[in-house]
């Protein structure tokens, strides 16, 4: 088997139908039967992808359930359009490799007083709202 491109999510419009590799971490995992769906952010966007019981098998698709936001993951399949997906994109996952499952994650979305949001900064700044500040302040 010929190795993959490891890819970033912003350059997938790229590869299109061609079996690529993502690294990322997880945003959010939801399962509806057959199908289990992961949002994975790799610093670059988000992506969501779908691991299909059918095309992964049970082993691997057993593994997803135990994934937790934040988790760090390696994902192979191949990209393909879609507009209801973030970034326009999904991963039809051929292959999901776990590297490490995070420990549950302390900030969910609910108010948080600003004490604790400073005491887990370094978790806060990987939300959606704050790293967009960063990046305008970046400009």
């Amino acid at each position: 088997m010929p190795e993959q491109s490891i890819v970033s999510i912003e350059q997938i419009s790229q590869f299109e139908g061609q079996d690529i590799t993502i690294k990322g971490w997880i945003r959010n995992r939801r399962s509806s039967g057959k199908l289990s769906f992961l949002t994975v952010r790799d610093g670059t966007g988000d992506l969501q992808a779908i691991l299909s019981k059918g095309e992964v098998g049970d082993d691997q698709f057993s593994l997803c359930s135990q994934l937790t936001q934040e988790s760090s993951v390696i994902l192979t399949g191949k990209p393909r359009r879609d507009a209801r997906a973030p970034g326009g994109f999904e991963l039809d996952v051929s292959t999901l490799a776990i590297i490490h499952i995070a420990e549950p994650f302390p900030i969910q979305p609910k108010d948080h007083g600003v004490g604790f949001l400073m005491e887990y900064r370094h978790l806060w700044l990987r939300s959606r709202r704050q790293h967009a500040i960063l990046r305008v302040r970046h400009e």
